[in-house]
């Protein structure tokens, strides 16, 4: 089963994500804070990290770079979600290590296939 960790300090956006990912056979985490978001890494070894640039405290995209710093979350694909899709955006989130970039609001018909681009090889919902 794919596991996927979701820093998200709105709760509407971690409940619809999460229902999302859910419905498709993920197993996910949740983390409100970047903080909280590289310990949840560390310590679980998400198959995928959904990551908002906007949060209290460490911002997504300096967490983001502590992840990548670390050997045992370094390789984990960190797909930038944002709400604030201005230019130049995109590219400060892909600088900063992210392997890809969702604006917000999501769109739900579309969001598993483009996060499914990002998961490892053979990693897919339902499988191990």
């Amino acid at each position: 089963m794919t596991t996927t960790l979701i820093v998200e300090d709105n709760r509407r956006n971690m409940l619809l994500i999460r229902d999302l990912l859910r419905l498709h056979g993920f197993r996910t985490l949740e983390a409100s804070d970047g903080e909280e978001g590289i310990a949840r890494a560390k310590a679980e070894r998400p198959d995928l990290i959904l990551m908002d640039l906007q949060l209290p405290g460490m911002d997504g995209l300096t967490a983001t770079r502590v992840l990548r710093q670390d050997p045992v979350t370094a390789a984990v694909p960190v797909v930038a979600l944002t709400a604030h899709a201005m230019k130049g955006d995109r590219e400060r989130a892909l600088e900063a290590g992210c392997n890809g970039y969702i604006p917000k609001p999501i769109d739900t018909r579309r969001f598993l296939a483009q996060i499914q681009a990002f998961l490892p090889g053979a990693a897919r919902p339902g499988r191990s």
